[in-house]
């Protein structure tokens, strides 16, 4: 059924779909839909997973990008979801890239972007955010991500007060960060990955949650394109500042995984991030090299490629403790959780 719905949606601009498909998923919750929704696709008997101090319902969730400005949140844990990642979330509004920014890339199972952070800005997430909490009285165990970042417009010396202030901001109503420095899509934030320039960012946002009441875990998302000793250099901060865990990886900028056809297309399609099915063996890769060099002392998010149950299940043999899909869901459709869960479910049989 949704073979068929994803071909006639592909005829049509990806960005303007994703918006039509959710805000179509929202209004058949509000008219009465959404029990319907939760027996068709929320897994039963999933094993629920302990990491971070917290408890998810099941280890699947939808990685940062999808639900920018959280206004799905009720829609997503009806299909499921053990957790979202919302953002990522910058100080100030801010329109993003040029459209169009997100391409599809069929004959690989692959996405491009280029959205460049464009999201609401963190005063009005942080409203809607507000809301869902005090809709949550009605026993929502949906774990939330804050996925955060710095505006356009901060140079690359002060982007640690934007993350300070998403920080501050978000902290009471998310349940974990996860701070992104690894985006292909703003110019220079990739610069952040180096050693120094992440020790200022981290350190300050450790500081500042020992300040708290509650403390919320601090994940740092890496890019699939770093080199062993850029990993390396990323392990031994991750341990020496006792950060939480690691979100492997983001969208890639390698397009030799391509296949002709796709690299052609790719070509004319411009600059932005890869995802899908071709960064999935450099993503797998990354979290075994991580889990194997820190003896499983740094708990893992593993995200690229996952489509199945056995895609999500090679990522957890290779260490990852959690997975996030995006390219997937768009590419398999709102049933992606329940066959993933269902597959492990018999996995651990």
């Amino acid at each position: 059924m949704y073979k068929l719905l994803r071909s006639f949606l592909f005829w049509f601009d990806p960005e303007k779909v994703h918006y039509f498909s959710m805000n179509s998923l929202g209004f058949g919750c509000k008219i009465g839909f959404k029990s319907l929704l939760e027996k068709m696709f929320k897994p039963t008997g999933a094993k629920p997973v302990h990491v971070f101090g917290l408890k998810f319902s099941n280890p699947v969730g939808l990685g940062a990008g999808f639900d920018k400005n959280a206004r799905y949140l009720g829609e997503l844990e009806a299909l499921g979801f053990g957790f979202v990642e919302i953002g990522t979330v910058t100080p100030l509004p801010q329109d993003g890239n040029e459209k169009p920014r997100l391409f599809r890339l069929p004959a690989d199972k692959a996405l491009i972007n280029r959205m460049g952070f464009n999201n609401d800005g963190m005063e009005a997430i942080v409203q809607r955010l507000q809301q869902w909490q005090q809709q949550k009285s009605n026993g929502s165990q949906l774990i939330i991500g804050g996925n955060i970042g710095k505006n356009k417009i901060t140079p690359n010396e002060n982007a640690w007060l934007d993350y300070e202030k998403c920080f501050n901001a978000l902290h009471p109503y998310v349940d974990y960060f996860v701070v992104n420095v690894s985006s292909p899509n703003t110019p220079g934030l990739r610069e952040l990955q180096e050693k120094e320039a992440l020790r200022k960012i981290l350190t300050n946002l450790q500081a500042l949650n020992q300040q708290k009441e509650k403390l919320k875990p601090i994940l740092l998302k890496i890019a699939p394109d770093l080199t062993q000793s850029q990993i390396d250099d990323v392990i031994d901060l991750a341990l020496e500042i006792k950060l939480d865990g690691l979100v492997a990886s983001n969208t890639s900028l390698d397009r030799t995984t391509l296949s002709i056809p796709s690299q052609q297309q790719a070509e004319k399609t411009g600059p932005g991030g890869l995802s899908g099915k071709p960064v999935k063996e450099r993503a797998t890769e990354i979290v075994q090299y991580i889990h194997q060099k820190t003896g499983g002392r740094i708990p893992l998010i593993a995200s690229g490629g996952i489509f199945t149950g056995e895609d999500a299940k090679e990522k957890m043999n290779a260490g990852a403790a959690l997975v996030q899909v995006w390219t997937g869901f768009i590419y398999e459709g709102p049933a992606i959780v329940k066959r993933i869960c269902n597959y492990l479910k018999h996995q651990d049989h």
